[in-house]
């Protein structure tokens, strides 16, 4: 594969980009339709639907069940055996089921809370696994029509048109779900799920362009001279399932999946109940903790491809890795013990953004470093696996906190108290998870000096 990308012209690497980020974009908008909303859950007697917060601390901790239970290692697996083609055609087809299950779920009436809490669980395993095997497979083809290119740079503007669809759901969903409800009545399901309607429209146009891309991608083998002719495929390029040893014991790799479960459960289980911790800590109105929250998405869409494009340029990405989880720990430390003004709130939002654009920017374009081609789909899948572990387990302990420290009337001081302790007891958690984060990214840094042979601090021009 050395010598393929310059059979295909820049324009269509960036042409197929285009198709790869939608689906992704969908499933962003999709994954955080509730974070800006997430205060109505403390109050489950004035929601139809009835879900309290750790209802929705479980539903969201749904999105990695199957992930963690061994799902992503096996569709990893297969994603290397049978190709990006097939099997991402089936996980972009599974989000796609498992968004409509949530919807469907979410909108009728004729469910008990606990039914729709059970049938949109179910739901968001299948969205959940479709959406990282689909992850997968996106991440594993633009390292196939970027490699020698600008990989680094494309990987960023890929993540970054992802995070505008986080950036839109928390900025949308306060006007759908607020904006005509009348306060002190009761949210009916027709406001509840109208950012569930938004967010599976958006996943069945990336459907249809990932449908696209599988055609290009076909065609991209057929210039490159790599159709496989009945299934024969060199030795040194056949799978085999010890490969997934060998990657389990490369401590690269390890420190890398680490550093990916404790930064990322900082950032995107944060997002989850962002507004259930920013509006006490800082005494904001909704409106405002919406908007707060939603830098945390905006802030990546300028610059994941500014620091893509200067890891591609001068390297240095262990150092990049530290510096954001850093900022990401600093973030939680502010918004857990800083004073309770506004200021101090959007200082913490601006760090944690630009420490989110950061270590990703750095982090995804390495692991081609360390992993041969033939096992990066299992190996950007066991990443997954070992990331959705946290991401599965977390919402369910900030969701028991909200739950079991609010136990008061709703809108008395106590209740306000109580919001407030169980906020910064949240964020003794996210500070913990920080601290892990750096140390992590502080071991590969000194790894990679040792093995200067792997290039991973090197620009990208310098790996081919």
């Amino acid at each position: 594969m050395e010598n393929t990308t310059k059979t295909i012209s820049a324009k269509a690497c960036w042409l197929a980009l285009a198709c790869l980020v939608v689906p992704m974009f969908g499933s962003y908008f999709f994954d955080d339709m509730f974070s800006t909303v997430s205060q109505i859950f403390k109050n489950p007697d004035m929601l139809q639907l009835g879900w309290n917060s750790a209802n929705f601390g479980l539903y969201a901790g749904g999105y990695s069940f199957l992930c963690v239970w061994g799902g992503l290692i096996i569709c990893g697996v297969l994603l290397d055996k049978y190709g990006v083609r097939l099997v991402g055609s089936i996980f972009v087809g599974m989000m796609l089921v498992g968004a409509a299950i949530v919807t469907w779920a979410i909108s009728n009436a004729s469910l008990s809370p606990a039914a729709s809490l059970s049938i949109a669980y179910v739901g968001c395993m299948l969205f959940g696994l479709g959406s990282e095997i689909a992850g997968v497979a996106v991440t594993r083809s633009i390292a196939k029509w970027f490699k020698g290119r600008n990989i680094a740079l494309a990987m960023g503007l890929q993540l970054s048109i992802a995070r505008i669809g986080t950036g839109i759901a928390m900025l949308l969903s306060p006007v759908l779900v607020l904006k005509h409800h009348v306060e002190g009545e009761m949210f009916l399901l027709n406001e509840t799920n109208k950012p569930a309607l938004f967010g599976l429209a958006f996943i069945f146009i990336g459907a249809t362009l990932w449908a696209v891309f599988v055609a290009m991608d076909a065609n991209y083998d057929r210039q490159a001279g790599t159709v496989r002719t009945k299934g024969v495929v060199k030795d040194e390029d056949k799978f085999k399932f010890s490969d997934i040893i060998t990657v389990l014991k490369n401590p690269r790799f390890l420190m890398i999946a680490a550093l990916c479960v404790f930064f990322y459960c900082c950032v995107i289980s944060f997002k989850k109940f962002g507004t259930s911790i920013i509006i006490p800590r800082f005494n904001l109105p909704a409106d405002n903790a919406s908007v707060m929250i939603s830098m945390i998405a905006f802030a990546p869409v300028i610059f994941t491809p500014l620091f893509g494009a200067l890891v591609d340029k001068v390297g240095k990405a262990t150092t990049w890795m530290i510096s954001g989880a850093v900022m990401v720990f600093c973030a939680h430390l502010i918004i857990g013990f800083a004073p309770a003004t506004q200021a101090f709130g959007y200082l913490s939002i601006v760090l944690l953004g630009i420490g989110y654009s950061l270590v990703p920017s750095a982090m995804w374009p390495t692991v081609p470093r360390i992993i041969p081609e033939k096992n990066l789909g299992t190996a950007y899948s066991m990443i997954y696996w070992i990331q959705n572990m946290g991401m599965m387990l977390v919402p369910i302990c900030v969701g028991s906190i909200m739950s079991n420290t609010i136990t008061a009337e709703f809108g008395s001081d106590a209740y306000k108290a109580q919001e407030l302790t169980a906020a910064v007891h949240s964020e003794y958690l996210f500070v913990s998870l920080g601290v892990v984060a750096i140390a992590v990214a502080i071991c590969l840094f000194f790894n990679s000096k040792k093995h200067p042979e792997l290039k991973m601090d090197r620009p990208s021009k310098e790996v081919k």
